[in-house]
């Protein structure tokens, strides 16, 4: 009998999340492909690569080959999963997603979505997030591009190879209000940053904090060639960004090296 592609998905708006719902219909439809979903049971929206230290974890089941992590973040899904349900042979790919709402730039940092792709990378999974961007006062919002450009990608790697080496990833964002759209490879866009936050009172005449929204915000890389992310999707294409987990500023490292000369 032909063994059977393993496909481990995570994402981190929750197990509840269309996104993730209408992603896992689109992988299952592919011939020879089994689904396991491991998802936190609670929105972790921006927790970047965290996991859980200071409590314990549990999986509660919700359907076949279908779990939450009660407080997990995708990071703690992905770890967890993969010394438990996978620890004797590992999913043939991870896929995180499908995010509501965009991953470029310097966001991919706090998104929990993209560091599900990286605790897989880190275990030499082939791995993939994707996200859709949105139309905030549509709340549902439509994968439906999105769930036929993975399984697209999916079916390729499943029948070829992944395109990436170690510890890299594939970072997808998906055009809003689009049905058709070409794939355009790009680097993560240069993301301008404002600091606004919203302070309410509570019956008690206690303060407390909202983190404000910041739109989006992006200008080309100077001296880059090719496409930015965030310009790719404003342009109406399906962005695809190889992200690599080094983070080591090699360009910098010989300037140092005389800054440290001269302060001797």
């Amino acid at each position: 009998m032909k063994k059977m592609y393993n496909i481990l998905v995570t994402n981190d708006d929750g197990y509840e999340a269309k996104g993730l719902h209408e992603l896992v219909k689109s992988l299952k439809s592919i011939e020879g492909v089994k689904v396991t979903v491991v998802a936190p049971a609670n929105e972790k929206s921006a927790c970047g690569h965290s996991i859980t230290l200071v409590r314990p974890l549990r999986f509660i089941s919700v359907d076949d080959d279908f779990y939450k992590l009660d407080d997990g973040t995708p990071s703690d899904c992905v770890y967890l999963s993969l010394s438990t349900m996978f620890e004797h042979e590992k999913p043939d790919l991870l896929v995180s997603g499908i995010n509501r709402g965009s991953n470029m730039g310097e966001d991919i940092t706090y998104s929990g979505t993209a560091a599900g792709a990286m605790e897989g990378v880190l275990h030499e999974i082939p791995s993939i997030a994707i996200s859709q961007l949105m139309d905030f006062t549509d709340p549902s919002g439509d994968f439906t591009l999105a769930s036929k450009t993975i399984k697209e990608l999916v079916m390729k790697i499943k029948d070829g190879s992944f395109p990436l080496p170690k510890r890299e990833f594939l970072n997808i964002n998906i055009p809003h209000g689009k049905k058709t759209a070409q794939l355009k490879v790009t680097y993560a866009g240069y993301r301008h940053y404002a600091n606004d936050s919203h302070m309410h009172s509570n019956p008690r005449g206690e303060e407390y904090h909202w983190l404000g929204l910041h739109p989006l915000d992006f200008s080309p890389r100077e001296g880059q060639e090719g496409m930015s992310d965030y310009e790719a999707t404003l342009a109406g294409y399906i962005s695809i960004t190889p992200i690599m987990l080094d983070l080591s500023a090699y360009k910098s490292m010989k300037g140092l090296e005389s800054w440290l000369d001269t302060t001797e």
